[in-house]
């Protein structure tokens, strides 16, 4: 299957029973997502498909494996390999083989690898519900909630994207 238009990945969302908010959510997400990929030189049709059904797992769970739920169904669905990884490794800045099997996830490498992955991952968390949220807001929730370790691969991840954009992510526009 090629990589499907946003209004498939909609429908997709929608058909798979995903809420009104997951989809506000994911489309907000998108909206981020194809800026960064535009001035990261980014496959941006990847990163909006990629975006657009990076919680497709949600209409399953809302816990922590959503991600590896996700990956399932959009295997089923006979989605490309490259989106069933961006949802399989959007969550947080990723989580290390280690971290997996502490979360009682499937033990496995679920860190974002290509530009397309950890644009999604970073677009995601650079998201609040239906806000967009600056980094700083994002790594002061996650150290409140005990996650350091997340915050700093979250604080990296910025930065290297920012770099690759050159401009901190937090000032890229959205309309």
């Amino acid at each position: 299957m090629d990589i499907p238009s946003p209004k498939d990945c909609i429908n997709l969302l929608k058909k798979v029973g995903c809420s009104e908010d997951v989809i506000k959510h994911s489309m907000l997400v998108r909206d981020i997502a194809v800026e960064i990929a535009r001035c990261a030189k980014a496959n941006a049709k990847l990163v909006e498909a990629g975006a657009l059904l990076h919680d497709i797992g949600r209409s399953k769970t809302h816990g922590i494996m959503h991600g590896v739920e996700g990956a399932k169904i959009a295997k089923k669905l006979g989605l490309p390999q490259e989106i069933v990884n961006i949802i399989e490794h959007h969550l947080g800045a990723g989580i290390s083989f280690e971290e997996a099997e502490k979360l009682g996830l499937p033990p496995k490498d679920y860190t974002p690898k290509t530009l397309e992955e950890k644009i999604v991952a970073h677009a995601d968390n650079l998201t609040e519900g239906n806000r967009k949220q600056t980094i700083k807001e994002a790594v002061e929730k996650e150290i409140k909630r005990g996650k350091m370790d997340l915050a700093e691969k979250m604080l990296k991840l910025h930065k290297e994207l920012s770099d690759k954009c050159g401009i901190d992510l937090d000032k890229i526009r959205i309309d």
